[in-house]
């Protein structure tokens, strides 16, 4: 099947065009200033379903606040969730910050150059695995995610869907075959500079793609038409009502969501699904949850958060309370002090409406 598709297909011209495209042309990234594989790391699992523009502001605080793996593996989770803060996808700070505590332990702090060892690590997947061994270690290791299989599928017109892990798992076989023995670190990078800049999901810039004389969706005008990719399934919505509770002295309560699942270990505003309590029996709720009595006052707004799978429809209100709580899941605090506590960003849009 593998040798089908690149049958006829120049390889070694293939290569040196994107390469010296690169070289030439390559975007100007701070994880490439240098081949620092915890760098490399780091800015892969940000940039997982996140754009470049919005990463690298968060990468450079990232790295100046935890420079080394050491310094990252002995943060507290809580300062490594609120680094992330508006990032989103929060699971990848957690997973990250677990797999560097295994480097630590495991590597006396480095980065192994062992592919195998690299896919032990909480949170290291195919991809993740061959961009850190073939951009920092210059390892011939595929690195195939959506931007990837896009630009493939339109050079070798490959019309698999794309949303299925049967064709993922076909695009990596593919790019072994394909890719750079002397400089994988360069062609890894510029397929992905290539999807990125030229090779687009819409409106691709054929004209000035480096590789267009190899490109057989763009010799047959389909290069519109690809990838295939199967549409994803409708999202769940779910409804709910946020309380800002604040006491007599202006302190607002927040609650540690749980330690596993969306959005874990993050602090919120208490939200509670509409589904399950009505407005009149919403103070008896939140007594018998939360142990507080509250005096529900006005309607302040409504919000829409997308998640990847997930739509959250929050109504707003404010409440009084002139009870006192503090757990280990519930806080009042100052509106000031909300800055030290990592908040995902619905909640963070309501802090407007304190």
């Amino acid at each position: 099947m593998i040798e089908k598709l690149i049958e006829g297909f120049d390889t070694t011209r293939f290569q040196i065009d994107l390469i010296e495209w690169y070289n030439k042309y390559k975007r100007d990234l701070p994880w490439r200033k240098d081949q620092d594989p915890y760098k490399i790391w780091v800015s892969e699992i940000m940039l997982q379903q996140t754009q470049v523009d919005t990463v690298i502001p968060y990468f450079q605080r990232f790295i100046e606040q935890f420079p080394t793996p050491k310094a990252l593996a002995e943060a507290d989770e809580q300062d490594v969730l609120k680094a992330w803060e508006g990032l989103g996808y929060y699971s990848r700070a957690r997973n990250l910050h677990t797999a560097v505590k295994d480097v630590v332990i495991r590597y006396n702090g480095r980065v192994p150059n062992d592919g195998k060892q690299l896919l032990t690590l909480k949170g290291i997947g195919p991809y993740t695995r061959g961009a850190i061994m073939s951009i920092a270690f210059n390892e011939p290791y595929p690195a195939v995610d959506g931007n990837v299989m896009r630009v493939f599928s339109r050079v070798l017109k490959i019309e698999d869907d794309i949303a299925q892990a049967k064709t993922r798992r076909l695009f990596e076989k593919v790019v072994g075959k394909i890719i750079s023995k002397e400089n994988p670190s360069a062609f890894n990078q510029g397929i992905m500079d290539l999807g990125a800049t030229i090779c687009t999901p819409k409106s691709p810039q054929c004209l000035l793609c480096p590789v267009q004389s190899h490109c057989r969706a763009y010799a047959e005008g389909i290069e519109q038409w690809l990838p295939v990719k199967s549409k994803a399934k409708k999202k769940k919505r779910i409804s709910y009502i946020s309380l800002l509770i604040q006491d007599e002295h202006g302190q607002i309560m927040i609650e540690k969501r749980p330690n596993e699942g969306l959005l874990a270990n993050l602090w919120q505003f208490p939200m509670i699904p509409i589904k399950e309590v009505s407005l009149k029996h919403l103070p008896k709720y939140v007594y018998e949850k939360y142990g507080i009595h509250i005096r529900l006052e006005n309607k302040q707004g409504e919000l829409r958060h997308v998640f990847t799978h997930l739509i959250w429809d929050i109504e707003i209100f404010q409440a009084k309370t002139t009870d006192k709580v503090e757990n280990d899941r519930l806080k009042q605090v100052s509106q000031e002090a909300l800055a030290d506590y990592p908040f995902p960003v619905p909640h963070q849009k309501m802090m407007e409406y304190i």
